[in-house]
């Protein structure tokens, strides 16, 4: 509880300045005809990349996991590429390559390349425990491929594609720099215009209410639907099983090609062809690009392993004790994940500068700033790591005299570590890619690649701003080859051998 207080803290924050503004002052501001406009651009963002993000994802998870498609290690691998790539990043690719991407189109092409992968990573890791006979029975009695999918194994993976889901709107809401760059409006392009520039604070704070309301019915309607959905831990009997594509094997594959190839071939083309270019470097100081990777190789890591400490405990709670408490407490640790990195930031300036002062302008207010933005990751990841894992290794260390937290430390820490570890790479990844707080809590005279890109894109210098580009990618693709080589399950049977190997530790002696 104490932790979901902490993380909430930009929420109170809200509802204090609407307080100091005066409410007589922000419903006004929050019915203004332009707050209309911004809820209708992202209701559209949001219906157009949701769809096509879950489309991408299942067909191309479904594809990879459950059919004979050739080179699937190949496809398993690049799929989740996108992650390491800045949403920016991304936007600066396109708009780089051609003016003609932007406004809602390009928003919603570059929105749904990358984050199609917050889908597929969660319905692949559902659709190898899938069971396979109801698939098999609906194909019996007639159903074509399409309607058996639709009827038997989309029931199934439900949960894990809501879930998906969840964070690709939560995401939207709270993305800034593509949506600066592709000049579309969205609340928080307003937002950040509006307290950055001072221009109008008050209604800065109406429009993040707003976000925190649209983030709280997209949480409520997840948890709506997903209430009957009981997640069933193991492997499908028989192990799994693939299908043949056969006349489908060439669509396939072009389908497959077209995703890498948008999603991950253009931004990394791109790219190239910047970096061949002379530099444009014309009335900007240099920024030392190696400082600027260790800054943010050490920000990003501190706020990772901040982020996984904090985020177990809820983790654990929801996982193994679930109740409506626990329900409630893992749903609210998510709704900042729907919050603008800048309204964050300034809340954390807010609490900082009055209760503990020490803390403003230090790398230690953006490290937390970074736990704070990056909590649900780590708690979508650590959760359903700890699901997975049987109770009865801990029950096992409990009856052979271990303490509760004996049996914690010694048995389901070690059994989790994996997914910690992907916590950890998941939160990095995140981190070292974020831009908006960067900006406003970076301490002086320090830059990190974000913040150094973002200063050369914003002189139009897309030679200069392509290095650190660059290397950010370079950067974020460790923890995201990490993550799909985790996922891999042909890895599993090492795993396995972890697993029986701590089994065999726990029953030895009859004593740990």
């Amino acid at each position: 509880m104490v932790v979901t207080v902490m993380v909430l803290l930009p929420v109170v924050f809200l509802l204090w300045q609407a307080g100091h503004a005066g409410w007589g002052t922000i419903w006004p501001l929050i019915f203004r005809t332009l707050t209309w406009t911004l809820l209708l651009n992202t209701i559209e963002l949001g219906v157009i990349v949701t769809v096509c993000s879950a489309v991408v994802g299942v067909g191309s998870a479904w594809l990879i996991e459950r059919t004979n498609l050739p080179l699937r290690r190949f496809w398993r691998a690049v799929v989740v590429l996108p992650l390491a790539i800045p949403d920016f990043v991304i936007g600066y690719t396109w708009l780089s390559l051609t003016p003609a991407v932007h406004g809602l189109f390009g928003a919603s092409l570059v929105m749904t390349l990358g984050l199609y992968p917050l889908i597929y990573l969660p319905v692949a890791a559902a659709l190898r425990r899938v069971d396979t006979s109801l698939y098999e029975v609906a194909r019996s009695l007639g159903l074509g491929r399409f309607r058996a999918l639709l009827g038997a194994v989309l029931p199934q993976i439900r949960a894990a594609l809501l879930g998906g889901c969840l964070m690709v709107l939560l995401g939207l809401l709270a993305e800034y720099g593509a949506f600066e760059i592709l000049r579309f409006q969205t609340f928080t392009t307003e937002i950040f215009t509006e307290f950055n520039l001072g221009i109008n604070p008050a209604a800065a704070s109406a429009l993040s209410l707003v976000l925190v309301v649209l983030s709280l019915l997209v949480i409520g309607t997840e948890m709506m639907l997903t209430r009957s959905v009981a997640m069933r831990a193991g492997r499908p009997a028989g192990g799994v099983r693939r299908y043949r594509l056969g006349w489908g094997a060439v669509p396939s594959l072009l389908f497959m090609a077209v995703l890498v190839g948008l999603g991950v071939g253009v931004p990394v083309s791109t790219l190239v062809y910047w970096l061949t270019q002379p530099s444009d470097l014309v009335g900007v100081a240099p920024i030392p690009l190696l400082g600027a990777a260790g800054y943010t190789l050490l920000y990003s890591f501190l706020a990772a392993v901040l982020a996984t400490v904090a985020a177990f405990p809820v983790a654990y709670l929801a996982a193994r004790h679930p109740g409506r408490l626990s329900r409630l407490l893992e749903r609210l640790g998510y709704l900042v994940q729907g919050l603008p990195g800048l309204v964050i930031a300034l809340s954390l300036v807010f609490f900082a500068v009055r209760l503990a002062y020490p803390l403003y302008q230090s790398p230690t207010l953006l490290v937390i700033a970074y736990a704070v933005m990056f909590f649900p990751m780590a708690l979508i990841s650590l959760r359903a790591s700890l699901v997975q894992l049987p109770r009865r290794f801990f029950d096992t260390a409990r009856s052979l005299g271990c303490s509760p937290m004996s049996a914690l430390l010694r048995v389901t820490i070690p059994l989790a570590a994996p997914g910690i570890a992907a916590s950890v790479a998941l939160v990095f990844l995140s981190a070292v890619t974020e831009l908006t707080a960067t900006l406003l809590l970076v301490p002086t005279g320090v830059q990190t690649l974000a913040t150094a890109f973002w200063a050369y894109q914003s002189q139009v210098s897309y030679a200069t701003a392509s290095r650190y580009a660059s290397l950010i990618v370079v950067i974020a693709v460790v923890p995201g080859v990490f993550l799909s080589r985790w996922l891999d399950p042909s890895r599993s049977s090492a795993r396995g051998t972890v697993v029986r190997g701590l089994i065999r530790s726990v029953t030895r002696g009859g004593r740990l």
